[in-house]
């Protein structure tokens, strides 16, 4: 909460479940094991768990814990709708991760060690997103996690930071992707595009900015299995 006798300052934040719209602004909106269906003007959070809340062998036996690639798409997407994601590994009675958990928070580490500058003290752009997944709307009614269209490289959720913008791509594209919404004429006026990078990547990129969109040519290199991240710098 924000005293006058700490300057200002936020160094408390209280979230809430089922909270009233008067609420919003004093309460940061926690919608579990959900995302919400665009950029909501206040902060607000998901909190949602790899496998069940309590720890279950039988989802370990089973291999039903959710895949690294599953949860890089739920954060961008909730990242760039102004949310935050509150992420659950459940440990077992020796309080330490079991195999599989490790390996999905080793994958969660290695992806965010080439892409979290785009997530980490960013804000939503204009729009959240591009593709096909922007196009079905999902019931907002809380636990909708499951019910959400699956995100390919057909997708796109947008950051920013400052002049930075960041288009993750869900998905591995190949040859020339188009990102139309960076198009100079579109709707969204991005203005004029004077870099653009791939996250991970040190050699330079082809790429053009037309009335079509953004074309980037691909390299032939395999970054990712999940996903990869576009840093285009704005003028």
């Amino acid at each position: 909460m924000i005293s006058s006798r700490n300057g200002g300052r936020a160094d408390v934040v209280v979230n809430g479940k089922h909270i009233e719209q008067a609420h919003l602004g004093s309460f940061v909106e926690d919608i579990e094991r959900s995302t919400a269906n665009e950029i909501r003007a206040y902060p607000w959070q998901t909190d949602t768990c790899i496998g069940d809340w309590h720890y279950s062998r039988a989802v370990y036996e089973e291999n039903r814990y959710s895949t690294v690639a599953n949860i890089v798409c739920m954060l961008t997407d909730i990242v760039s709708k102004n949310g935050n994601l509150l992420l659950n590994f459940p440990l077992p009675n020796s309080g330490e991760l079991d195999p599989e958990e490790m390996k999905v928070l080793e994958g969660i580490t290695g992806w965010m060690a080439v892409n979290s500058e785009g997530i980490y003290g960013s804000r939503p752009w204009k729009i959240y997103g591009d593709g096909p997944s922007t196009e079905v709307a999902v019931s907002q009614s809380g636990f909708n996690e499951s019910k959400q269209p699956g995100l390919t490289a057909q997708d796109v959720r947008f950051t920013t930071k400052g002049k930075l913008l960041y288009a993750y791509v869900m998905g591995i594209p190949s040859g020339e992707f188009l990102i139309k919404p960076l198009a100079a004429n579109s709707p969204q006026q991005p203005g004029k595009i004077l870099n653009v990078q791939l996250l991970g990547y040190k050699d330079k990129l082809h790429w053009k900015q037309d009335n079509h969109g953004l074309k980037v040519r691909m390299p032939a290199a395999n970054l990712s299995d999940m996903g990869i991240t576009l840093k285009a710098t704005l003028a």
